[in-house]
């Protein structure tokens, strides 16, 4: 076991286009969930003797928790998760705008190393259309604040193809962007998904978005204006200065093993993709009965595991390494894929060289399409 994620379901307020498991802070059972999450690591303790790598508390929004809420939270991740000095990255999502000084304070001393902060835009009123609550202010008095207290490594999620969004609106925030001096940058094209407040809009063909190519366009601006900046690209949509790639995320995209705990958290143990259940009621009672609170836990077969490291490994800019592979299977990429990778390599989509198949720049424009082709297995 390499990370742990561990999942906060509350927010002050719901974002427009967020589809993740979460819930208005209010009249909800808070104290008692995060004792629950605490039990849930503590029952998970005996599958792993290895000291974490990563931890990444994600959300819903994990500064929505009080101060005393926060504290308790990262006594616990001591307690039950933190066995040794080997972690390398203890990461939380934030808010700007809840970022108190005194939470701040409460992280730093706990240990977590990075903060990923969720801007999404640096234009108010497009901040407005999507349902956020911090306006630009808000980003630079967190961020000033966050490094008064001694964080040095930070990142920003950007958003692009919003509602209304224009190609020199969104050059507008970049620019904003790089004037912050941050270590990481994400930059995420906005996919409307179901049971979100844009997708209703959608369905009621109220929600103007920008065309595709525009979309396009403003996805190869990222990638131009990161690389000006001196950010390399590593994965589809994150950029870093040279070092501090997320160690975390590059959990996943690797297919390495991590835990998943909290409400609708998924994992990866044993060779098991597990989510568990959403609502935070049932989850807590779960808990209570078990220790586990498992929706679903599904044995992953050895085809599943050879396309995922294919469409996750593509993922990343350095591809799928090819020595890698072989370690891992016990056979070559070639002598399963040979015929798609051919189709791929001749359409420009990917570059095959001796030691890895990685995505070429048409290939990160048409990612899906060229991922779509590793899922012949199964």
């Amino acid at each position: 076991m390499e990370s742990a994620y561990i999942h906060i379901p509350f927010c002050h307020h719901i974002c427009h286009y967020c589809d993740f498991n979460k819930v208005f802070f209010k009249q909800q059972p808070v104290d008692e969930y995060i004792e629950m999450v605490i039990k849930e690591m503590h029952a998970a303790k005996h599958h792993s003797r290895e000291p974490l790598k990563t931890i990444f508390i994600g959300g819903g929004t994990p500064t929505a928790l009080t101060t005393k809420q926060l504290d308790r939270l990262l006594e616990g991740i001591h307690q039950e998760l933190i066995m040794s000095n080997q972690l390398i990255e203890f990461a939380v999502e934030a808010n700007p705008g809840e970022l108190t000084f005194d939470k701040l304070k409460i992280l730093k001393n706990a240990g977590v190393n990075r903060l990923s902060i969720g801007v999404q835009s640096f234009n108010d009123e497009l901040l407005q259309r999507i349902g956020r609550v911090h306006r630009k202010e808000d980003v630079f008095r967190t961020i000033d604040a966050a490094e008064k207290i001694g964080f040095d490594n930070m990142s920003i999620d950007l958003m692009y193809g919003l509602p209304g969004q224009s190609i020199a609106d969104f050059k507008s925030s970049l620019e904003t962007a790089f004037t912050l001096n941050m270590k990481h940058f994400s930059a995420y094209s906005l996919i409307v998904e179901p049971k979100t407040v844009f997708y209703n809009l959608m369905q009621k063909g109220k929600l103007s978005l920008p065309p595709q190519e525009q979309e396009a366009q403003m996805y190869e601006i990222s990638m131009e204006e990161m690389d000006k900046h001196g950010y390399k690209q590593y994965e589809i949509s994150n950029y870093a200065k040279p070092g501090f790639e997320s160690h975390h995320n590059l959990t996943y995209w690797n297919n390495e093993h991590y835990y998943g705990f909290g409400a609708g958290a998924h994992g990866y143990i044993d060779g098991n993709r597990t989510s568990n259940i959403g609502p935070i009621k049932k989850y807590i009672e779960q808990i209570k009965q078990s220790g586990q609170a498992y929706q679903s836990m599904h044995k992953v077969t050895l085809e599943e595991k050879i396309e995922e490291e294919m469409f996750l490994g593509l993922r990343k800019i350095a591809g799928v390494d090819k020595a890698i592979f072989y370690k891992k299977y016990g056979t070559k990429i070639e002598d399963i894929f040979g015929e798609q990778m051919m189709k791929l390599e001749k359409q420009g989509l990917i570059s095959n060289s001796e030691n890895a198949v990685k995505l070429t720049h048409n290939g990160k424009l048409l990612g899906n399409e060229v991922f779509q082709e590793f899922l012949s297995l199964s």
